[in-house]
């Protein structure tokens, strides 16, 4: 009895796990964390290292190509402002009849 209970039960888990999916639910949601997350600063140094570890566990081949990627330039350069702008518009670009 207790061989068939357990196969029962090992069956059953299998089952469950086949249906919620945990490890796929794991790795999107480490995917969207490095992805979406932005500033790795904003969760410390424990979530990054979650982060990280279950990203790797994971998709390893994507984590390594990641990690052997350059670093992209970030820092978006600040836009030039004119102090003109309002007066050297026409009256066409502030919508009245040219």
């Amino acid at each position: 009895m207790s061989v068939l209970a357990t196969t029962a039960v090992a069956l059953t888990v299998g089952y469950l796990l086949g249906r919620l999916r945990p490890w796929d639910r794991l790795g999107n949601w480490a995917a969207d964390q490095v992805r979406f997350t932005g500033s790795w600063g904003q969760g410390g140094t424990g979530r990054q290292a979650v982060v990280v570890l279950a990203h790797a566990i994971t998709a390893p081949r994507t984590t390594w190509n990641m990690m052997r990627t350059p670093a992209t330039e970030t820092q978006v350069p600040m836009p030039v402002r004119d102090p003109n702008w309002g007066t050297d518009r026409t009256p066409k670009d502030r919508g009245g009849a040219a």
